[in-house]
Order: structure tokens, then sequence, then C-alpha cells
């Protein structure tokens, strides 16, 4: 093999990236450059489930933040990105979600997504799984992925459940089954109360394919094109300036993200052909939806103090960190098994009906102060998450300069659409009133933030603007769309509009965010993009459960 050209080149090596790199180089005769900004994954904190907490306050991210938001009083939010392989599912809250049938059907019908209706992708979402539970008409077992549920639930769960039932919100043991609406525990990106990151999952069992080559510590600056079309990869390895070309014989893939793919697109002169002259970039192909379109959930929280140790908060001190360690090295529970976000659910901002699905998700937080940038208390907390899942409201990834290596200017544009606004504080108020139900009694002493003395919409706006936070899901930066529609960048076979032999995989290409967490649909992309890349598609029998998928990166280890 050349080692300056290859078949296909990745460009970013997280979810969606590992899985094509695992998917198209099982073809023996395919050769394939994975490349990856950020290092390796060797860290514990990659694989301890509750790593999570460590890994959104700067291990493992590039470490850029958002714009200062215009409809948030001028906030300026942190945004971790990952920065290492497997890429978000190294470092997220390993939660198992998909989203509503209806997402997918208003791809296809709505956003000339043809065939990605939600019929079209289960098979997708099955043959990826290993689930450890379900084997049925929505989940299969036997593939990459695992998935599990939480090993070591704490009380406090089963009571946040009955709350719901108080409150009027039914219990779902499935939310990637028949139904969305409730509250219940997440399923999680776990495997013997490990993560199961993409890194882990897929790529880890094929690196020692011969056809496969995988660069860490590589970042791609531009994507090579000569006569409108995609032909090589110019990077820089290390911390080096020094940049080389690698060529690509089939296609390029642009795989980094739905902030990085849009840069890396703008680097290359691929983009809105206006703002590529503003910051001196020479236009190549003027493609004006490269880094519009960007949708992200915005998420509030309420935190209340405990009448106990009845979260994980007292493992924050170093003696009971140490036996949680030891429980963990022995029997696989503990805190350290728990993604600390392991319970939740959907329901209806203005009641049942009120929407075409649930449009607010809620994460139960076992302590407080978790994530970077919310709030951590002397005592014992809990945290009850809300986020309006279905925003109108649209923003863009810009380049602040020529410099590669110069952040991107992300700008949500959180709340520019007042209806987001006011979904968004109602899914507050019924979070607040979740922590105020009986069955919670003898575990919530009281709520500390938002507190009791905030409690019209203009005091709720005003602790918004203060404390609200990212849920770390931007999609849409690449969309899909139709040809006749200026604002497309892909087209339904995810193939780069105007420009031969170039794909772009991951979740920039989602022409509407999911009403859910975004890993699994990023994961669920890309498997049906190597099926699309080798030309071929995988249908599923109703009610027959996908055992194992080929080619599949287990049969490779047995």
């Amino acid at each position: 093999m050349k080692n300056n050209h290859f078949d296909y080149i990745i460009t970013g090596g997280g979810s969606a990236g590992c899985v094509l790199a695992m998917r198209l180089s099982a073809d023996p005769l395919v050769r394939v450059l994975l490349l990856e900004a950020g290092g390796s994954d060797l860290h514990p904190f990659f694989h301890l489930p509750a790593g999570f907490a460590k890994l959104t306050q700067g291990r493992g991210a590039w470490g850029w933040s958002t714009v200062a938001q215009r409809h948030l009083k001028g906030r300026v939010m942190g945004y971790t990105q990952a920065k290492v392989i497997g890429g978000g599912s190294s470092i997220n809250a390993q939660i198992y979600t998909r989203g509503h049938r209806a997402d997918y059907d208003e791809w296809a019908r709505d956003c000339g997504a043809t065939g990605w209706a939600y019929d079209d992708v289960l098979p997708y979402f099955r043959r990826a799984e290993n689930n450890q539970r379900y084997a049925n008409h929505y989940h299969g077992y036997g593939g990459p992925l695992g998935v599990s549920n939480p090993t070591s639930p704490l009380p406090i769960c089963e009571a946040f459940f009955q709350a719901g039932q108080e409150s009027g919100i039914p219990f779902n043991a499935d939310f990637n089954g028949e139904r969305q609406e409730g509250l219940g525990y997440y399923q999680l990106t776990q495997l013997a109360a490990r993560r199961s990151s993409a890194a882990t999952a897929y790529l880890r069992p094929v690196r020692s394919r011969q056809n496969l080559v995988v660069m860490l510590n590589t970042m791609a600056t531009r994507v090579i094109v000569e006569s409108q079309r995609a032909v090589g990869v110019e990077l820089a390895q290390g911390g080096s300036r020094a940049l080389q070309v690698i060529r690509a014989e089939r296609e390029v893939i642009v795989s980094s993200g739905a902030f990085g793919s849009p840069k890396l697109l703008m680097q290359s002169g691929i983009g809105p052909a206006d703002h590529l002259h503003s910051v001196k970039v020479p236009v190549v192909h003027d493609l004006p939806g490269v880094g519009a379109n960007l949708q992200d959930h915005l998420d509030l929280f309420a935190i209340a103090e405990c009448t106990g140790d009845h979260t994980y908060d007292k493992y924050n001190r170093w003696h009971h960190a140490a036996l949680a360690a030891l429980q963990y090295l022995v029997l696989r529970t503990g805190p350290a098994a728990s993604s600390l976000f392991e319970t939740g659910g959907f329901w209806y901002a203005d009641g049942p009906g009120s929407a075409r699905s649930p449009d607010i998700q809620f994460h139960l937080g076992l302590g407080s102060g978790i994530e970077a940038g919310v709030a951590k208390m002397r005592n014992a907390g809990v945290t009850l998450n809300s986020a309006f899942v279905r925003p109108n409201s649209r923003g863009t990834v810009r380049l602040a300069s020529a410099d590669p290596w110069a952040a991107p200017l992300i700008d949500p544009n959180y709340w520019a659409e007042p209806e987001d606004r006011r979904i968004s504080l109602q899914g507050l108020r019924m979070a607040r009133e979740l922590l105020r139900q009986p069955a919670l009694e003898r575990y919530v002493k009281a709520e500390v933030l938002p507190g009791d003395a905030v409690r019209t919409d203009a005091e709720l706006f005003d602790y918004a603007c203060v404390n609200a936070k990212t849920d770390y899901h931007p999609v849409g930066t690449c969309a899909i769309g139709p040809l006749h529609d200026r604002m497309s960048v892909v087209d339904a076979q995810l193939r780069l509009l105007g420009i031969r032999s170039l794909r772009v995989v991951d979740a920039s290409v989602m022409p509407r965010v999911p009403s859910s967490n975004t890993n699994a649909p990023t994961i669920m992309v890309a498997e049906k993009a190597a099926d699309l890349i080798f030309g071929r598609s995988l249908a599923a029998a109703p009610g027959v459960p996908i055992k194992r998928s080929t080619p599949n990166c287990l049969e490779e280890t047995s």
C-alpha cells in the first residue's frame, strides 16, 4: 500500500468515523485512512461510566465556546466538543436514545431526505446494537455497540418515577420502543459496566486490519479539490504545522462533526462565498448551506438539596471515592459504574396531545455540579435537567479567520424564536413541579436553584440567561436537502452537492435535530452511509431481531 494513497480518507475519528472505518475496511481490497485530531482513549476516565463528569470539564476536548448569545443577554457558553478517538461517544453520558419515529419521517417527507424515514433507518439502529435486554422489532443484539440498562440505580430514581406518575406521567421501560412518552431508566452505551464508545465497539476490534490505517493527533486542514472532484486531504501531524497531502482514489469522507465538518469544508473553499471572501479563503465552490441550519438542545435545570446522602455527591470526598473505586474493581457496580444521568424521560410541555410527540426531555442527575458550569452544593443534591427537543431557532458555524488552527465561531442562536423560550421555560416549571411531588419528599429537602424567590416569567428568564447550558447535541450544518434548495449541502446519498467524490457523514447532515440525545442517531447515519457507499441497502423483516450483521467486528475477533 502506498503510504500517501488510499481509496477512502475519513476526516474525523468520532462516532461516525469509527463506524465507517470498521465497515469500509471490512472489504480487504479497500484501503482506508482514518484521521483524528485528538489522541488515544487510554486514560481510565474514557472507560469508566462515571468518568463523564470529568470529561465535560476539559480532558479530551477542544475548549471551544459559543459567541455571545443575543437572546440570552449576551451569554457566552463553554461548548465541550470531543478531541479524542471515539469523539463524543468517548466523553458523553452514554445515554442511548434515538428520537421519535416522526423525526425521521419528517426528514423524508419535509426535508428531501429520501430513504431516511423511520422504517428505512430502523434496521441500521438494530444492526448497530448488542442490546443486553431486548430482542424484538425495535432492537437487535450481536452488533458492535453495547447497549444495556443501568447496573446500580439508586432508590431516588424509583421515587422519581413515582413522582412522575403523581404528575400524570407514566412509567416507560423502553424509550426506543413502541412509544417515547414517560419516565424511566435510559438504556446506556455500556457493556459489562464499561463505556461502549465507537472507538471500543467499532474500531478497536479491527485495528489490526492491514488495509486500515489510523492516524491520531493528525488534523485535516483542507480537502484538496481538482476539477470539482475531491482528490485528497491536506493534513498536519502532532504539534507541527508542516503540511502534507494524502490522496484519495475513491472518496474523501468528512466526518468531523457538526462544527468540525463545516469548518473543514469552509477552510477548503467550500461554503458561502461572501463569508469565505470576508476571511480571505479562496472560493472553490459556493455552497451557502455549509455552516447554516445549526440546531442544538438548550438545557435548563433545577437543583434541590437532599434530606441525606441519597445521590453520589459524597463520592467527591477522597475516602468515599476510594471505596467506590474498590467496589467497581471488585464488583463492577456502584458510583463508578453509573453514568450519573441514567434516569429521565419525555413528556409534553403543554400536556398530552399538545404536540405530535413529546417535546420536553428530562435527565435526572444523581448529584449537583456534575457538569462543567453547573452549580455544586455543600450538601448532597439532585439535579433535574429539562430541554425543549425540537427547537425552531437556527444558528451558524463560521470561520474566525483563514487559519485552520483558529476556533470556529459557533452561534447556536438560542431562543431566536420566542416559542423556543416559552416551551423551554415551561419545561423548567415541569422539572420544579416533579421535584416537589410527594413521592420525593423523603429524598428532597428543598429546591436551591432556581429557588423559591424565582417565580415569574421574567425571573425565570433571568435565571436561564445565567444558568442555561447546552446538551451538546449540535446537528444540521451540512444538511441533507433537495437539489433545488440552495441551502442543501448533501443529497440523500450524503454526497456533497457540486463536488464529486466527497461525502459528509456525521450529525451535521441531519436536517432537523432528533427529539433525543444524538449519539445513537449519529451512529445510525454512519451505518447507513457505509451501505450507501458500497451501493447496497439493509432491510429487516418486521418482528425478526437482527442478530449479527455482515461484516461484523465481533466475527473478526472470535
